[in-house]
């Protein structure tokens, strides 16, 4: 299985139902299966031909340099502006700078003063965002061809006429805001490895040594003249790359880039730092002690960036190493040994330099030692004896279907003609390492490792245990003490220009058909790219679970991708990897899924292995007893994660435990019904909910609706119901009553606090919820809803805050999901309490926000369903919740009728705080008191 990451997003991700939380390996066939189908798959060379991305390019006086990308499938059109400045060119006493700015280019412009994002909202963008990493800093947003000419003006303001808005009070705000997605990031299992891992890797000095995010104490020391400084010297237009892709030709593009781009001053030549290779003098070995459930191994070397010829060869050593399903760690540690739960390697390829690494998360009972050496022999064999030309076949494929796939969007065509023009000169580049995986062979991917991975290593062990002290933030920050300042010139320009008519939303036609066992088939066709999507979805999710059997579901979902009855896990996994197809199986709340990703080419074979792993689960009893173990695993690293123990905890105190949504929104289940599970049970699960007459197929493809059923019906079509009942779900558990109340789960050595709160609705998710959602963008999910702009916006104590209506298909729970540092819990709570009461009492919804929710809903719509993934969503959300099929066209004319009274009456119909249950997983030596003071009752609990 592929050894997970914890991520920003996870999060914010638990206020939705969720997919299993382990995507475990498949499993081994019984020994008498009968021979697997040939699934011959199309030659990379015929999907290689298939990738295009045709661009002009010029260069404005000032030194800009502009690139253009022609593509009229949609009216919209994507602006990526790149700096070529990142944290690997931050000085010392400066680390987090990069970060920093990126940020403050969000605080608004001379010209446009106030929140970027709250003015970006009324264009009705998608992908609107801003990363930093070690090499560059960009910025991006998606907008309808009317709107272009304002993003530009506002883009172009920050890039020209910034820095007369980058006062005090704005730096202070966003050091805040800095920190507390440190502490977010940091405040993870295993989140404070990456600091050690560069800083064993990169000797002192060297420009990758140092985090993006920067020390807490650097941060504190920024003041207000060194980040104007900062901007001065990194961000003029001769440092930047603008990439316009979409709805737009070269002369339009010419034409307004010279009128907003073409006055901004040439700033100082800016030479990004070089950086060589190091190599470590003897091999180094570091054991850290955190909160975790499994101790993980990790090896680390640094070796060449992006543009090195190894490059390439070495990210096709990783695939094969530990990327691939069919990796050699997962084959032989995971399904083979079974000593480490999950394994991951990867070439992270920097513009400089990049970093190989390779780990395991030890199974626990295990020797760690044993463990380590067994990963380590892998490597040794893989240098030694190089990977095989069907292993690096499958790379390759691989590689070149998730690029196909990317280029659906405007957006991620025009990143990829950025990246190539910023680190390579070139907008192309993507095409040399097409060419490159494409005619990498084993000797030269062995070559590369033996050269870079036979050097000294650097092995990093993390074991459970209590952390050091975290270093936090300074109470007074040295940079936020005021000093005299030159005054800003600022700079007449002309006036914002207006947004146009933004046309309704054209949704593709949706057809049906149905196979001849009754299945029905929901399509619509998109062309943009030769690729085909499919859910087979199954009126099931973790709801179907029994109250004892809780976790049946998504252990039967992991055996489903772990072995059928004619391919083993291995068989499986190579398949996949060899059609560059995706199949995943997954749940939310309501719903069970077996989702397929595949290039056109390759559909045929894809359905047949779609079809095999759906139908024909083998449930081998030695592979149930492995998935028992790694879910058990599963649920103990669940403990370990602030949104994991939050989602457990919330549901069964809202709905109460005999409802099928009072379970952890996780869907994992407890130890106790885990160890209990049958490999009957997991059959008669199988029996219940995953057959014909509980499923619907839908399909997005660039194949017509005729083509792709009679795929579906040679891949499914003779399939039958099993002589069992169907399974059945019932809601009619009353609902208790609720109050405010906390409940505080103690999490030691925690720098953040979670604040998951929430109650349940008088609604379901059938119901009409778009006023009540369109009422809540002003109160919990836009950037400047009331709730962020109170927490993040104005008080600087979390890094995002949200709250909002999740569409489940029967009652549907309110929730708010808030991680604030940790002194500021109590206060948090109180500030999320008083803005609820305001907003549901004499402060409801005013106009301009009533006008910046109208725009900013039905002027994203084009955006919003740009991609063959999200016209899928689209039609699997409407069978949900039972709406028609041009329920997607009808949102711009519903939305513009609105009126602010009607939100207002929406939300004060169901929303009440006073049912909010908060829970709080933090330090409770910390937060205790804090919470005590407000006046609720608390509640103390042990993480369970």
């Amino acid at each position: 299985m592929r050894l997970r990451l914890v991520s920003l997003a996870a999060l914010v991700a638990a206020m939705a139902p969720v997919a299993p939380a382990l995507a475990l390996s498949p499993a081994v066939a019984p020994a008498a299966a009968p021979l697997a189908q040939d699934l011959p798959a199309a030659p990379v060379a015929d999907l290689v031909a298939e990738v295009d991305i045709p661009w002009s390019r010029f260069t404005l006086d000032n030194g800009l340099t502009v690139i253009v990308h022609e593509d009229r499938k949609a009216p919209v059109v994507a602006v990526s502006v790149w700096y070529n400045v990142g944290s690997k060119d931050e000085p010392a006493g400066s680390t987090g700078f990069a970060h920093l700015f990126e940020h403050l280019m969000f605080g608004g412009s001379e010209n446009a003063p106030g929140s970027y994002l709250g003015r970006m909202r009324n264009l009705g963008p998608s992908n609107l965002n801003g990363t930093t990493w070690f090499d560059r800093t960009n910025y991006f947003q998606t907008v309808p061809t009317p709107a272009l000419e304002q993003a530009l003006f506002l883009e172009s303001d920050r890039m020209g006429y910034l820095l007369g808005e980058v006062g005090q009070p704005v730096l202070d705000l966003q050091r805040g805001v800095v920190q507390n997605e440190k502490r977010q990031r940091d405040n993870q299992p295993y989140g404070l490895f990456s600091y050690t891992q560069l800083e064993v890797l990169f000797p002192e000095g060297h420009p990758y040594r140092h985090s993006t995010i920067g020390s807490m104490a650097d941060l504190d020391a920024a003041s207000l003249e060194t980040v104007r400084n900062w901007f001065r010297d990194n961000y003029g237009p001769n440092n930047a790359v603008v990439v316009l892709s979409g709805d737009i030709d070269e002369a339009t593009a010419r034409t307004l880039m010279t009128r907003y781009f073409g006055p901004i001053a040439r700033g100082p030549v800016n030479a990004p730092a070089q950086a060589a290779v190091p190599t470590l003098d003897a091999p180094v070995a570091v054991t850290l002690k955190d909160r975790v459930a499994n101790t993980r191994l990790t090896r680390s070397w640094a070796v060449p960036g992006m543009l090195d010829a190894d490059a390439v060869p070495l990210q096709v050593g990783a695939e094969i190493l530990g990327g691939l399903a069919s990796s050699r760690l997962d084959n032989q540690l995971v399904r083979g040994d079974q000593t480490a739960v999950s394994v991951l390697a990867n070439m992270n390829a920097y513009h400089r330099v990049g970093i190989f690494e390779m780990a395991a998360n030890v199974k626990p009972g295990e020797d760690a030692t044993a463990v380590g050496a067994r990963m380590d022999a892998i490597l040794a064999d893989l240098i030694a004896n190089g990977p095989s030309e069907e292993e690096v076949a499958r790379v390759a494929t691989g590689y070149v279907s998730r690029l196909v796939q990317s280029l659906e969007q405007v957006n991620g065509k025009a990143s990829t003609l950025a990246e190539g023009q910023l680190y390579a000169g070139d907008p192309d580049h993507y095409k040399r390492e097409l060419e490159a995986y494409a005619s990498v062979t084993p000797a030269r991917v062995q070559a590369a490792m033996q050269k870079w991975l036979t050097r000294p290593v650097a092995s990093i062990t993390i074991e459970p245990g209590d952390r050091e002290a975290y270093v936090e933030a300074a109470a007074a920050p040295s940079g936020a003490a005021p000093v005299p300042a030159a005054e800003i010139q600022r700079v007449a320009r002309m006036e914002m220009p207006p947004i146009g008519d933004v046309p309704d939303l054209d949704f593709p036609d949706v057809e049906r058909a149905r196979l001849s066992n009754g299945v029905e088939v929901v399509y619509a066709r998109v062309d943009t790219v030769p690729v085909t999507r499919v859910a087979v979805e199954f009126d099931a999710g973790y709801a179907a679970d029994r109250a004892d059997r809780l976790g049946a579901q998504a252990m039967m979902l992991d055996l489903m991708d772990d072995g059928t009855t004619t391919r083993d896990s291995t068989a499986l996994a190579e398949a996949q990897e060899r059609l560059g197809a995706s199949i995943n199986l997954s749940a939310t709340m309501d719903r069970t899924a077996a989702t397929l990703s595949t290039v056109t080419a390759n559909l045929a074979p894809s359905l047949t292995l779609l079809s095999d792993m759906v139908r024909n689960p083998a449930f081998a009893p030695s592979e149930v007893e492995r998935i028992r173990a790694q879910r058990l695993s599963g649920l103990a690293n669940e403990r370990t994660q602030p949104g994991a123990i939050a989602a457990r905890a919330l549901p069964p105190l809202m709905y109460g435990a005999e409802s099928p949504y009072g379970r952890s929104f996780t869907g994992t289940g407890d130890e106790a019904t885990i160890r209990a599970l049958t490999r009957a049970d997991l059959v008669a699960e199988h029996n219940a909910w995953v057959r014909p007459d509980n499923a619907t197929v839908f399909v997005v493809s660039d194949l017509p609706l005729a083509q792709v059923t009679a795929q579906l019906e040679a891949a499914f079509g003779d399939w039958r119901a099993p002589a069992t009942a169907k399974g059945t779900k019932a809601f009619d558990a009353p609902i208790p009553a609720s109050s405010a109340r906390i409940v505080l789960i103690d999490r030691p050595q925690s720098p953040q606090s979670l604040i998951y709160g929430g109650a349940v609705l008088p609604v379901s998710g059938t119901d009409d919820l778009l006023t009540l959602n369109a009422a809540n963008t002003s109160l919990g999910t836009d950037f400047l809803s009331r709730i962020n702009a109170d927490l993040r916006e104005t008080k600087g104590w979390s890094y995002g805050v949200r709250g909002g209506p999740n569409a489940l298909e029967h009652r549907v729970p309110y929730i708010v999901n808030a991680p604030v540092q940790a002194n500021r819990t109590g206060e948090s709570i109180a500030a999320l309490i008083a803005q609820y009461e305001r907003f549901l009492g004499p402060d409801g919804v005013t106009p301009e926000e009533r006008e910046k929710t109208v725009n900013g809903n039905t002027r994203s719509l084009a955006g919003g369903f740009e991609t063959s993934a999200q016209i899928l969503g689209a039609l699997r959300s409407n069978a949900l919740y039972r709406r028609p099929d041009d329920y997607q066209e009808t949102l711009s004319s519903r939305t513009r009728a609105l009126t602010a009274a009607q939100m207002d009456a929406a939300a004060r119909a169901v929303i009440d705080p006073d049912q909010f249950i908060w829970v709080v997983v933090g330090d409770a030596s910390v937060v205790q008191p804090q919470l005590e003071a407000l006046g609720l009752p608390v509640e103390v609990r042990s993480i369970q």
